[in-house]
């Protein structure tokens, strides 16, 4: 009997041998207890004893450093299982095979090849493992057999604790990812293939012993690993910026909570985490959108497009919602009344929408809650990223007025195509846009908001070009007599206005008559300051004669109508203040000023005496200047007795109404 237990203890068959330890003790000893050679083996048999407790832990403890170097391959083959029951390519889940080295050599003395590491390794692999799951890849002897001996010699719990405390410990080696996992998708492959591992082998455990590891012990254990899992993939998703990245990165998580929910483990919270992470992979793709927004305004012409051929207007009509039968009708080459940055913009929103819905497939989500999620996205899209590019273009230093009128013609169009974004939306998601808890689409008001910018922006680049003109302007103000036409600056910028007011066709009638209305506003106001500018202290009767020509011009360029649809006088009327302040200069007529100011009926009623007072000031200053005064005849000193007499009335008249 002691030779067959040494005969156990030399082939490392611990159970056995402690069974044959137990029938040699309690059996065989007793019935020759008399001899004194038992004392002997019953001492032996302790020291047997805690022999194979000690081997048996020995083995359990080769089984938790090997297991702790293989989880990562037994969750690999978990997650390729579960990616070929769902139709994926396993080889998505798993990681790229690394080169075999090459054998070492063999030994020149034996002629047989060493061992090399790996091959030491594998013992805890099954042989034919192509075709075992996971937990079947892995031989559980040891730790059965470290379970069953402790169990036999009373030492179940310290063993229990022991199992459990490094498998802890093993778990929260494993929930630790590497610094750099973020940047590669090997590197949330690895992450997740440990963590698999890990709890298929407890799972196994669980199921194949008693007591070593309960429900609750694993059920405590997935709760602390989520709550970790769920911090760490939070942190390192927020590090990507490339949306494909992104996205095989969703495919993981999606494949990593099937692979273990089907061992009973609860996911939930990680389906709530790629909620999240869906919001991270739109902000994303409107960093990226933005990048392509501003490309196509870059390589924008900002002219209507010309078709020469068929194929080029269906070309355009296919991916932009476009119908206007005099275009259709017309022969070639067509125009569209916007430039290409129209369909391409909108095209590259139903990209987005694309790009959007394909991060919402397999989360779990009805419907609606795609159609809610998508609509969100692309509004999100439309009014801040959109919106901002458009701002940022209308802004652009050097945008000419051509420019800026071709984008608030633009703006119109992509306003009235977003009713076709919404049907779009609605025919990819299933969810009809007249559902009453559909949120509607904000690209209308956000396109009726950069139109009107790019409106105010026309306005001021309009009087900007007249200003650049008006710079032109060298009046001689100590002429004697005038050129008999009107000023060469100013015949310039009447033909620049009619060119430009005939590329106003297609704004919107509203839009040219305030931009008309506005600049002739404008050269009004610029020749009133030039008349009245205080560095300009002479007036003479050629250079006032002067300004009246160049203001007959541009009334009669008012009366023409350059934009259609301005009641009868009404754009004359902004060179009413001009005409009037020129009337009273030319004629002298002050007595009528003075008796009819303050009254209803009065000729000169937008002239004020702030004005007068500069006016008279300067036709003195004129009449000094050439002489006038040297040899005065009668007339003349009448007129400046007049002057100096009006120019104090004058200024009582302006005292007086300050003090009012």
């Amino acid at each position: 009997m002691y030779g067959k237990l040494k005969k156990q203890m030399d082939c490392k068959r611990y159970y056995p041998a402690l069974k044959t330890l137990e029938q040699l003790e309690h059996t065989y000893l007793p019935r020759v207890s008399e001899y004194r050679f038992t004392k002997v083996m019953y001492d032996q048999i302790v020291r047997l004893r805690d022999g194979i407790k000690e081997a048996s832990m020995s083995d359990l403890k080769d089984f938790l450093e090997n297991i702790r170097k293989y989880s990562s391959k037994i969750g690999e083959v978990a997650m390729q299982h579960v990616a070929d029951q769902h139709g994926l390519d396993p080889t998505f889940v798993s990681m790229p095979e690394k080169k075999r080295k090459a054998p070492p050599p063999p030994n020149p003395f034996t002629g047989e090849a060493e061992a090399t590491v790996t091959d030491q390794e594998t013992n805890i692999y099954k042989d034919g493992d192509e075709e075992l799951s996971a937990q079947e890849l892995v031989d559980f002897s040891p730790v059965y057999r470290c379970w069953h001996i402790y169990n036999v010699l009373g030492a179940g719990e310290e063993f229990e604790s022991y199992y459990r405390k490094q498998r802890k410990k093993q778990a929260k080696l494993c929930l630790q990812p590497a610094t750099n996992m973020h940047e590669t998708l090997d590197g949330y492959k690895k992450y997740f293939h440990e963590i698999i591992g890990f709890f298929v082998v407890e799972d196994n455990i669980l199921h194949t012993t008693t007591g070593l590891i309960t429900s609750g012990y694993l059920d405590e254990l997935w709760e602390m690993a989520l709550s970790k899992i769920v911090a760490v993939l939070r942190t390192h998703s927020a590090y990507c910026t490339d949306p494909s990245l992104m996205l095989d990165i969703k495919i993981l998580i999606i494949f990593f909570c099937h692979t273990l929910e089907g061992y009973g483990f609860p996911v939930t919270r990680l389906y709530g985490l790629l909620i999240e992470i869906r919001d991270q992979y739109n902000e994303i793709l409107m960093k990226r959108w933005k990048n392509t927004f501003m490309d196509i305004f870059e390589d924008d012409n900002y002219t209507p497009i010309t078709l020469h051929y068929q194929a080029e207007y269906t070309a355009i009509v296919t991916i932009f919602p476009f119908k206007d039968e005099f275009v259709e009708k017309s022969p070639f080459p067509k125009r569209f009344p916007f430039s290409e940055f129209v369909p391409r913009v909108y095209q590259q929103v139903k990209e987005y929408i694309y790009a959007c819905l394909k991060f919402s497939e397999d989360l779990n989500l009805s419907q609606a809650e795609i159609d809610d999620m998508v609509r969100k996205s692309t509004n999100f899209l439309l009014t801040r990223t959109l919106s901002g590019c458009l701002s940022s273009l209308i802004r652009r230093p050097g945008l000419g007025l051509a420019q800026l009128i071709q984008i608030a013609i633009n703006t119109e169009y992509l306003e009235i195509a977003c009713i076709h974004l919404e049907e779009f939306i609605s025919s990819i998601t299933g969810i009809s846009r007249e559902a009453t808890h559909v949120a509607k689409l904000q690209g209308k008001s956000m396109f009726k908001d950069a139109r009107s910018h790019a409106e105010q922006q026309i306005y001021l680049a309009l009087n900007h070009k007249i200003d650049e003109f008006m710079e032109l302007a060298n009046y001689e103000w100590t002429l004697v007599e005038s050129k008999g036409h009107a000023s060469g600056y100013l015949m310039d910028l009447v033909a620049f206005l009619q060119s430009t007011f005939m590329s106003f066709t297609n704004l919107p009638d509203k839009v040219a008559q305030t931009a008309c209305m506005s600049a002739c506003k404008h050269i009004a106001e610029s020749i009133t300051n030039l008349l009245l500018d205080h560095d300009t202290k002479i007036l003479s009767a050629g250079a006032i004669q002067q300004v009246n020509l160049d203001v007959i011009q541009c009334e009669q360029f008012a009366s023409l109508e350059p934009v259609p649809g301005f009641t009868v006088g009404a754009l004359q009327m902004t060179f009413s203040e001009l005409r009037q302040i020129l009337d009273l200069a030319m004629s002298d007529d002050w007595s009528s000023y003075l008796a009819d100011f303050g009254k209803d009926r009065n000729k000169y009623s937008l002239v004020s005496p702030q004005t007068a007072v500069v006016l008279v000031e300067k036709i003195s200053n004129g009449m000094k200047k050439t002489g006038v005064f040297t040899s005065m005849k009668k007339p003349e000193k009448e007129r400046k007795k007049l002057l100096e007499t009006v120019l104090k009335q004058l200024r009582a008249l302006v005292n007086s109404s300050a003090m009012m």
